[in-house]
């Protein structure tokens, strides 16, 4: 990228409206929902319980929201890094929602785009914002406004 962490100006200067190209694919199987579920201690029966889920309100089962948001690192495209960090830390969220479900099987991508940088401390705090879609599907799965810190 070519530029330094620290250079606020330069990475505003980036910003604009156009999202990144989709990330890589993720496959989302009831056996991966289930593994999530037993992590978690979230067996609620929408997730794990096929037949029942099957005869519910969305047709079958659907993947944990927050085990559709903690593929953030694995599905999100690769940027280039900026110059001169040490570390990067994840500083929480402005805003999550959970916006359609995401259905099982089905297959998930992720695209983000900057929002803006400021200076924190020693550091450069950047918003960025994600989506998370199933593929083939216009609306969102999650829309997530994080916050990550350099240093």
């Amino acid at each position: 990228m070519g530029i330094r962490f620290d250079d606020i100006d330069a990475i505003n200067a980036t910003v604009n409206d156009e999202w990144s190209d989709w990330g890589p694919v993720f496959e989302m199987t009831q056996d991966k929902v289930n593994q999530f579920a037993e992590l978690t201690g979230d067996h609620q029966w929408i997730h794990v319980d096929v037949e029942r889920a099957n005869a519910g309100p969305f047709g079958g089962p659907i993947a944990h929201g927050f085990f559709t948001l903690s593929l953030m690192a694995s599905i999100s495209p690769r940027t280039e890094a900026f110059e001169g960090v040490t570390g990067a830390v994840n500083y929480g969220a402005n805003k999550l929602r959970f916006l359609s479900p995401v259905p099982i099987p089905s297959q998930l991508q992720c695209k983000t785009r900057l929002l803006k940088a400021e200076a924190k401390g020693s550091g450069t705090l950047l918003t960025s914002e994600a989506v998370i879609h199933e593929v083939g599907n216009e609306r969102p799965a999650v829309l997530y406004e994080m916050l990550t810190l350099y240093m």
